[in-house]
């Protein structure tokens, strides 16, 4: 039978494990879309991004050059080039089978020479080098096409970053977020600190019942408020004679949906704080709002960068509310929406997908990383006591 001190050996192995378990699990998501992102488009489209080291078997088709730029030797017309893309192409990849109809693409090995209609021929060698032979001029317009399989080396590049963010309106929308975030962040904070510390430690009638009103807003869905408060601003603004949507309404919109969290959060961590710094500071004759500037907001900094974070990552990523307070116009497009409106023109390419996404990660990730020593800190400080 195990003593208490092996038994808290086991308990802090298993608890190790299982932090790590967990760390592994949403690190392997994060690194699997940094990856994508900066995989070439080819090889993203037909391998996972595991594979991202290893040699990829793709099976593609290129065209020779233009019929126009044919040579002839001695007396047949050649068209001649680098299926990887001339000399600079070479050692990108090696061939393995081609062909030159599309219903037998891998019908002849690399350096065979494959016979064509009217006595044209085809030969590709492994390195990528083709050659067109006729006995008669080439016509068209367009080059010929050649199917092939190729083993190709990984490639990685920043060009699915530079076609993003050379986006047209990416700035503009970037900055459009950021005016959204910063005071949708800010004014909860301001206004939920104030109710925090009135809750936990002014005594006044129904404070009981706000308090069990609060939890409760915690979980009602903010889908099914979007209507009402819509239909409710739509009046304001006809009364006031103003448009209901702007940078405003959607201020007072964040506002409202995260001062229940906030408050709660909030209320936790200064109900927790010492009643004697509290004693203390009124016999010295300090009032509530002395009390709350000068020693609460101090020592509560902790539990306001916790809510930060939180309200900060809710805020960037939001596409909903943006909608429908902000609209779609072109000067009004948050990042989010202008990634939307980029992802929808181009259908499934996956190589913007995942540098967009990684792109709008990155700022709530320095907010993280900025704010992350007091995230624990403030959300367990006050959850053992109660004010």
């Amino acid at each position: 039978m195990l003593n208490p001190t092996q038994n808290r050996a086991a308990l802090t192995v298993i608890m190790h494990l299982s932090v790590l378990i967990l760390v592994i699990m949403w690190t392997i998501p994060t690194a699997g879309l940094f990856i994508s992102s900066i995989r070439d488009k080819d090889q993203l489209a037909v391998s996972g991004w595991w594979t991202a080291l290893s040699t990829s078997q793709q099976n593609l088709v290129a065209r020779s050059i233009d019929p126009n730029q044919q040579t002839e030797r001695d007396g047949r017309f050649i068209l001649e080039g680098n299926i990887f893309g001339g000399d600079e192409g070479k050692g990108q990849g090696k061939v393995s089978a081609f062909g030159w109809r599309s219903q037998k693409p891998t019908a002849h090995d690399p350096g065979v020479v494959a016979e064509m209609r009217k006595g044209q021929t085809l030969i590709v060698k492994e390195d990528g080098d083709y050659q067109f032979s006729s006995p008669i001029e080439w016509k068209g317009k367009r080059g010929k096409r050649i199917f092939y399989t190729a083993d190709i080396a990984p490639r990685f590049t920043l060009d699915n970053y530079r076609e993003v963010i050379g986006s047209e309106g990416i700035g503009k929308s970037f900055i459009n977020s950021l005016t959204v975030t910063i005071p949708a962040t800010v004014i909860p904070i301001l206004i939920a600190a104030f109710a925090a510390y009135a809750l936990a430690w002014m005594q006044f009638p129904g404070r009981a019942l706000l308090i069990a009103t609060i939890v409760g807003l915690l979980v009602v869905p903010l889908q099914m408020s979007l209507i009402p408060l819509l239909q409710m601003y739509n009046g304001i603004g006809a009364f006031f004679g103003v448009s209901p949507k702007g940078y405003l309404g959607i201020w007072l919109a964040h506002t409202g949906f995260g001062l229940p969290l906030a408050i709660y959060l909030l209320r936790n961590y200064i109900a927790g704080l010492p009643r004697e710094i509290m004693e203390s500071a009124r016999v010295d004759g300090a009032n509530h709002f002395m009390i709350f500037r000068k020693i609460v907001l101090p020592l509560s900094f902790p539990a306001l960068a916790s809510f930060a974070i939180f309200q900060f990552l809710w805020v960037w990523n939001d596409l909903l509310i943006a909608t429908v307070f902000l609209g779609n116009g072109e000067d009004e497009l948050v990042l989010t929406g202008r990634l939307r409106e980029m992802l929808g023109s181009r259908g499934g390419n996956w190589e913007i997908l995942t540098a967009s996404a990684f792109i709008t990660i990155i700022v709530p990730l320095l907010v993280f990383f900025s704010l992350q020593r007091y995230l624990v800190r403030g959300l367990l400080a006050g959850s053992v006591k109660g004010g």
